[in-house]
């Protein structure tokens, strides 16, 4: 009796699985055969990794994207990239930079731009389309951009400023801060900052913090590479009086580093490269940079190391240090830095 009850309860789903390999006439069966009518876009148009990025220094930027489809099983098997100076000209097909034309290949990652040469500090608009495995185009993706960062050494109208400061370098010392006042005459389409240091910095522009990072410019070997941001200041800018101020700290350039009290490696004086170019409606710049009418001093921050942390007195903070207004009679000034100083 068990015997034929463990036969039927087995027996059924076999019969139950073979039957559904015989459906009865009229029956419909499912089975995909390719689904018409799909839909096929582009989405996430990346340049180096980033979405429209600010401050691009490749010369030959790498594009990537993502096909979003409702079929499945959908494929990239051609590609096409167009590269113009304005949004506009994407979309009347005008003023075109470069144009891959259809390009036969399924990859949609690190793409490399490879057009005219690339200008300093010029915005960049591209779109992308694809050919799926039918030879189905999709539409042109919304635009995306790209910003091109300071290629060439003469692009740099700054110099490298010291804070004039009486400083043991043997051991920890309180933070330099430096800061300027400017004035913006007109109406400002865009700025952009671009900033990198001996040491750490933060930077403030009328009294509120430039980017989110931190531990900038980054550690790198100095005496070889030293990298900078690229900021979009346009929204911290006001008409009239504006200042910037930065912060400087010690970080891996000259603070302890290892064991044994190794100090000063790099060199020993923090020092500061900026310039913020602002462009006017009507095309007209100006350059904003570090130079010898920049001010110094030092606050509340009396110690600030990679792997000794902090020591901040509040009685010694300086409020609106970073803002127009500011009395700074009573601080130093700065000094230019010499390039050929292996120091600096």
């Amino acid at each position: 009796m068990l015997a034929r009850l463990l036969h039927s309860v087995f027996a059924l789903p076999l019969v139950i699985s073979v039957m559904g390999f015989f459906p009865s006439v009229g029956t419909p069966v499912l089975a995909y055969s390719g689904k018409t009518g799909t839909t096929l876009k582009l989405i996430r148009l990346r340049t180096e990794y980033k979405v429209n990025p600010l401050g691009i220094d490749i010369r030959k930027p790498r594009l990537s994207w993502e096909i979003q489809s409702d079929g499945r099983g959908v494929t990239q098997s051609a590609y096409q990239v167009r590269v113009a100076r304005t949004e506009r000209g994407l979309r009347t097909a005008s003023n075109i930079v470069w144009d891959s034309g259809s390009v036969n290949s399924d990859e949609s990652i690190h793409r490399a731009y490879d057009g005219p040469p690339l200008q300093s500090g010029q915005r960049y608009y591209w779109e992308a389309r694809v050919w799926d495995g039918s030879g189905t185009a999709s539409d042109w993706s919304e635009p995306a951009y790209w910003e091109m960062g300071l290629l060439e050494p003469s692009d740099w109208q700054a110099n490298w400023i010291e804070p004039d400061l009486q400083e043991d370098v043997s051991k920890p010392v309180p933070v330099p801060m430096v800061r300027r006042v400017f004035r913006v005459n007109g109406v400002v389409e865009r700025a952009r900052a671009y900033v990198t240091s001996h040491g750490l910095y933060e930077m403030h522009v009328n009294g509120r913090r430039v980017g989110d990072q931190l531990f900038t410019p980054g550690w790198t070997s100095y005496t070889k590479r030293l990298q900078y941001q690229t900021y979009d200041v346009t929204n911290l800018l006001t008409s009239g009086d504006n200042a910037v101020g930065v912060l400087l700290g010690n970080g891996w350039y000259r603070g302890n580093l290892a064991w044994e009290g190794h100090r000063n490696i790099y060199g020993d004086r923090l020092a500061l490269l900026m310039q913020i170019r602002i462009t006017y409606k009507g095309g007209r710049d100006e350059v904003i940079s570090t130079d010898q009418s920049w001010k110094a001093a030092t606050g509340p921050i009396l110690m600030s190391e990679i792997y000794d942390g902090e020591t901040y007195d509040a009685r010694l903070e300086q409020v609106g240090w970073a803002r127009p207004g500011f009395e700074d009679a009573q601080w130093s000034g700065v000094k230019i830095a010499r390039p050929t100083d292996p120091k600096n």
